[in-house]
């Protein structure tokens, strides 16, 4: 079987996890520092936070905006449900928009049908790799005075007209063992505004500043030198990871030439990296089959929208709201596009496609 998805793991991260495993210093210290530094310049921002998964990355977020009860916030109902999560986690409500059929990203015009007198900011979402219209995301936020959210956690180093993400607004990344880099579980909170990065660092450390002296209610988020030295290694790297995935994706585009299938399309102005790569089918279930069955290893991301999604329902949210993201949650089915792809295996997988 051709696995969805393979992480990268080579002699560097080895050598660096043998060097904090001799150090005897596992918790939080250098490492971390380190992959915080260096990620926060990769990205083009002033600070960057880690924490322990991008979950918590978009929690902490939203408590260090305040986002709390009586407010909304803005999400894309086509996503992983721990998006909208992230903000009942602040007994805020999540207000659910359309994405575009072409591009699965947040539908700006949507959002602006969305907005209230309580909408407080908007998370948007660079699904599969592939960077939200920014511009008009932050138009929208400076004429109606809200906080840009990015959750980053599929778009390690995708760029939207040369500024890369995480760097528009308020970024959220996770390190997920299948991400485009990983180091295991993880998270990270960019941003240039040294405020706000003052009370991440507050509410990841027990809320204290300085030993045994606590300002505010935190709490113990913070990550561990074990996945700081893997990151600082996956970091250095990620950049020719991404060129392997996005070669992948080409080559599929060139060679898929199956009529049953919808391929992904590109915004322009952007670099896509490729998380997925994500076909359109109409008998999905008949595709999947085949493909098991073929060896291809496949996915759904993501099978159903938040807003249908048992939670959800049970807070009253209307069934029919986001059609397009209810039509795409029927249809798409991901196929392998991780750099350890052989030329023999995408091939294989480009024939067994086609044939069906």
């Amino acid at each position: 079987m051709i696995p969805i998805a393979k992480p990268v793991i080579q002699d560097e991260e080895t050598k660096n996890l043998i060097d904090v495993l001799k150090s005897g210093c596992l918790a939080q210290g250098k490492w971390v520092k380190q992959f915080e530094e260096e990620f926060a310049k990769y990205i083009g921002v002033d600070y960057a936070v880690a924490t322990v998964n991008g979950t918590v990355a978009l929690d902490l977020a939203l408590k260090a905006l305040k986002i709390g009860q009586g407010d909304e916030v803005i999400v894309p109902d086509f996503t992983f449900i721990s998006t909208a999560n992230s903000i009942l986690f602040q007994n805020a409500k999540p207000v659910f928009a359309d994405v575009e059929e072409k591009f699965f990203t947040i539908n700006v015009t949507d959002i602006l049908e969305k907005i209230t007198n309580k909408t407080k900011a908007i998370i948007c979402v660079h699904l599969f790799g592939q960077p939200c219209d920014l511009k008009a995301l932050k138009e929208i936020c400076e004429d109606h005075n809200l906080y840009l959210i990015e959750d980053c956690a599929q778009a390690h180093g995708a760029v939207y007209d040369s500024t890369k993400v995480g760097s528009s607004g308020i970024g959220c990344f996770s390190f997920y063992a299948t991400k485009n880099m990983t180091t295991g579980e993880g998270g990270m909170v960019t941003t240039n505004d040294k405020t706000l990065t003052e009370r991440l660092r507050l509410l990841i450390n027990h809320g204290q500043l300085e030993k045994y002296v606590h300002e505010v209610l935190g709490y113990n988020l913070r990550m561990s030198d074990i996945q700081g030295a893997l990151g600082v290694a996956q970091l250095k790297k990620l950049d020719s990871l991404n060129l392997k995935r996005i070669q992948n994706a080409e080559y599929y585009n060139k060679n898929i030439v199956n009529s049953k299938l919808v391929k992904p399309v590109k915004r322009v102005k952007t670099v896509h990296v490729y998380h997925q790569y994500v076909l359109r089918v109409k008998e999905r279930e008949n595709f999947i089959n085949y493909l098991n069955f073929k060896g291809v290893g496949c996915a759904i991301h993501y099978p159903t929208p938040i807003h249908l999604q048992p939670l959800y329902q049970k807070l009253n949210y209307p069934r029919e709201i986001c059609p397009v993201s209810t039509l795409l949650s029927r249809e798409v089915v991901s196929i392998p596009v991780h750099p350890s792809l052989s030329e023999e295996d995408l091939k294989y997988i480009v024939k067994t496609v086609n044939e069906w």
